[in-house]
């Protein structure tokens, strides 16, 4: 699928893609009647020195067009939504802007799986059925959304895997030949939802489907910030089409949030959703899609605690989700399958994988991720420069604070958690270009993993080893008993040994406990152990803060894990036993460092909220505050912050440690009231209880405003040229030459040459050049390796035999490149046709 690429204005090496262009300044249109005097050049503004920002100030602007006009006008210093629209790109070029490429986001239709009838309403929900959601993947023409609606910048997305990462390119022949499968087909998709529309009980009347005497009306939250507001008009004609009334609920995501990923679905508050997707790095790894996006493993609300899956799926997301292979082959092999009973469940259908800018002003340089852009890059508060004005830089949002900020189960939305990862820190970092974990914290890590696992290594700071057998140390910790409120061991559990396929030892520095936190408190073990702690104590009923949201993911962690221990604390040296891994040696390494799911967690301030939540005053997931009809715990707005200031007050009284058994061994009285100390005049400082460890601390929230002021943290002990050092990610060019007619039974061959910015790739920079085959019928007959022929040249032979059993008609060659040096892979297609030869 072509893509279209942007140029952009460059004042130094881009940092993402596109050439450089030259905007002519427009002149007047009447000339003087005599040449005017000389105006004296303007001095050039002084240059800034590279070098932190002072401040951070973001604001919420829900119009993108709007965002634009206040980049052009000084207002914004960029706008962190990402951009698909051809016609805003032109916007920005004609205003003189810049922007960052990447290719992580996605566009998808999330379905309401309660039913068949609501609880909260009696009304029919369609989408109980998972062939009706099935059969939605044929009623939606993706080129036509790909090519009208995002006007080339997308690509058709069928899976829960993105055609932006790796894993698409290990299976690209399973996928592609299930989305010929699925491809667009309207009346096969009305052929079957009129089918199971009866069997629920359903009857069409003069062409509009009826239950029990009232018209079936689906409920369509409708985004409206971008373009997914012309999908759900698209699909919601679509769908009126087969005979559905739709009310259309057009909503900006604080609005959409409450009554749909939040909302108990029973109730009844939607049916479909325009949802998206934003990858916050280069995901080489996707084999926790599986469970994220159809099981109630995937996250701790009340959308994803009501699914279903069928036992095949949720067997095998769960054994893709732990690794549960010994070959890439076998691994493939479980991909292509769980991707095939993905399609049949739809609990969302995909639709496409947007190719998006962040739009900046010149004078701005910051470190875009391929995968998740500005908004997702680990890097991006790290690596900010506005040569401009080097004290202030402000930041466009389509929504600031949309839900609960809180480290364990907080906010996930993609903009909330930009600006909390400038808060926070963490034991390693992600390249922005191939999504491996490079080190920040941490010193040093050693892996060993299993004999004949497929583990590589791409970078030589960790040391990788294999071993035939891994043992489990009898005092690591393997489990926790919530009364006792103390760990237990593996001697204790499994008194006749166990052996891992995994282990990974991570040190920090020496000076790693001189680190502080934003209020001034000290890091400490304890801060380390709580995490430990809390990954198994909200799972257990006996728990006084058990959450049953917390429970599905817990029992697929305890499938695998098998131990930890701390060996030393000068250096904090930590040790991590497991069964499952991943392919690559460096996603293996276990940090443990104090930043949780949803931001940066210390053991002081997340105790309040653990006494919160012990008391049913407030919870930190939003499933657990429904069912306990409390407040979503937020540390940074809302009613929540009087009950945890009422709870610091208290504990500050108290002299309290959470689970005392085991966090006294790591935080002494001096520590702790240090600790309440530091928080209560934080508290009375900011207004809020908000704490990380990161390069800029928040001073101020304003959920009414829409706006937030974050500072830099002048003990934050990094210098600013750190993580100085990515300019533009080498995408690979791909030009596909061959015949356009190939006869039967002759041998043909097709040239690839592999470029970028005009200049060849370097074939060592190359992981794979692969290349698939589909016949006339549109099944694929033949994939394989293409040859290098030399240079940055490759070469795919057709022969005679292969070309013998091609059907005669329009064939497809689709080629597939996988560099090294960045983690996205490139596409090519060649058509031609199959036709036998003419006798001279």
């Amino acid at each position: 699928m072509r893509t279209r690429t942007r140029s952009k204005q460059v004042t130094k090496p881009p940092l993402s893609l596109g050439l450089a262009i030259l905007i002519a300044l427009a002149t007047g249109a009447c000339e003087p009647a005599e040449d005017p005097p000389a105006e004296a050049a303007p001095e050039e503004p002084e240059a800034v020195e590279p070098g932190w920002v002072e401040q951070i100030v973001a604001l919420e602007e829900t119009d993108t067009s709007g965002a634009i006009a206040r980049l052009a006008a000084g207002d914004l210093e960029m706008y962190a939504a990402g951009i698909s629209s051809p016609e805003i790109l032109d916007e920005i070029e004609a205003e003189g802007l810049e922007w960052e490429e990447s290719f992580g986001q996605s566009v998808e239709l999330t379905f309401n799986p309660a039913g068949p009838e609501f609880e909260g309403t009696g009304e029919l929900n369609p989408f109980a059925e998972p062939r009706i959601r099935e059969a939605v993947n044929y009623l939606v023409d993706r080129d036509y959304v790909v090519e009208e609606i995002y006007g080339g910048l997308a690509r058709p997305r069928f899976h829960p895997i993105s055609t932006a990462f790796p894993d698409y390119a290990r299976v690209a022949g399973a996928a592609r030949a299930l989305e010929l499968e699925y491809a667009y087909d309207s009346a096969r998709a009305e052929r079957i939802i009129s089918e199971e529309m009866e069997a629920l009980g359903a009857e069409r009347i003069d062409g509009t489907w009826h239950y029990e005497g009232e018209s079936v009306e689906l409920i369509f939250v409708i985004r409206t910030e971008d373009e997914r507001r012309e999908l759900g008009d698209y699909v919601s004609n679509q769908l009126e089409d087969i005979g559905f009334e739709v009310e259309r609920l057009y909503r900006t995501s604080d609005e959409a949030a409450p009554v749909t990923t939040a909302a108990t679905p029973s109730e009844g508050t939607f049916h479909v959703y325009t949802g998206s997707w934003v990858a916050t790095l280069v995901n080489r790894d996707q084999a926790a899609n599986f469970a994220l996006y159809y099981t109630p493993r995937g996250l701790p609300q009340p959308l994803f605690q009501a699914y279903e899956p069928s036992p095949e799926l949720d067997e095998l997301a769960d054994r893709i989700l732990q690794r549960d292979f010994d070959t890439l082959e076998e691994r493939n092999k479980l991909f292509a399958e769980a991707l095939r009973l993905a399609l049949e469940d739809s609990a969302r259908v995909w639709i496409a994988d947007q190719v998006v800018a962040t739009p900046r002003t010149p004078d701005v340089s910051v470190a875009a991720d391929l995968g998740g852009g500005v908004s997702g890059a680990r890097l991006w508060a790290l690596t900010l420069q506005n040569r401009a004005d080097g004290d202030t830089f402000r930041l466009g949002t389509p929504g600031i604070l949309t839900e609960p900020w809180n480290p364990l189960n907080g906010s996930n939305w993609v903009y909330d958690q930009m600006v909390i990862r400038a808060t926070s820190d963490e034991g390693t970092k992600r390249d922005p270009f191939t999504g491996l974990p490079l080190p920040q914290r941490i010193e040093s890590a050693e892996l060993t993993v299993q004999e004949g696992l497929p583990v590589n290594r791409s970078d030589d700071w960790v040391d990788l080893e294999f071993a035939e057998e891994i043992e489990v140390p009898e005092d690591a910790w393997a489990g926790w008993d919530p009364v006792a409120q103390e760990f237990t061991t593996v001697g204790e559990e499994h008194p006749d040994g166990l052996t891992a396929r995994r282990r990974s030892v991570v040190t920090y520095p020496d000076e790693f406990f001189e680190t502080t936190w934003h209020d001034g408190s000290q890091i400490s073990t304890a801060d380390i152990v709580l995490g430990m702690i809390l990954s198994f104590d909200r799972a257990k009923e006996e728990s006084e803060l058990f959450d049953a949201a917390q429970v599905p993911a817990y029992e697929s962690f305890r499938e695998n894990f098998l131990g930890l221990r701390i060996t030393s604390e000068d250096p904090l040296t930590i040790e991590y036993y497991a069964d499952n891994y991943l392919i690559d040696a460096e996603e293996n390494v276990a940090t443990f460092f104090p930043a949780y799911a949803h931001g940066p967690g210390a053991w002081h301030t997340l105790a309040l909220g653990m006494r919160a939540e012990r008391d049913e005053e407030l919870a930190f997931s939003s499933d657990k505050a429904d069912r306990l009809e409390v407040e979503w715990t937020s540390y940074v707005g809302g009613p929540s912050l009087a009950i945890l200031a009422d709870e610091l007050a208290k504990a500050r009284e108290e002299g309290y440690l959470p689970y005392e058994n085991v966090l006294g061994r790591f935080a002494d009285a001096e520590e702790i009231a240090d600790r309440w100390d530091n928080l209560a005049e934080w508290h009375e400082r900011k207004e809020h209880l908000w704490v990380g460890t990161g390069p800029y601390k928040l001073v101020e929230a304003r959920p009414v405003e829409g706006s937030l002021v974050l500072q830099r943290y002048e003990e934050f002990p990094d210098p600013f040229e750190k993580w100085d050092r990515y300019d533009e990610p080498r995408i690979a060019d791909l030009d596909l030459h061959g015949p356009a007619s190939v006869v039967p039974g002759e041998t043909t061959t097709f040239e690839i040459e592999v470029s970028h910015a005009g200049r060849p790739y370097d074939p060592d920079d190359i992981d794979r050049v692969q290349f698939l085959v589909f016949d006339a019928t549109g099944e694929l007959v033949y994939s394989a390796d293409a040859e290098h022929a030399g240079d940055n040249l490759y070469e795919v032979t057709l022969e005679a035999e292969m070309t013998a059993e091609l059907e005669t008609g329009a064939t497809r060659l689709e080629v597939i490149v996988s560099p090294l040096i960045v983690s996205i892979p490139s596409f090519e297609t060649s058509e031609f046709v199959v036709a036998p030869g003419t006798d001279e």
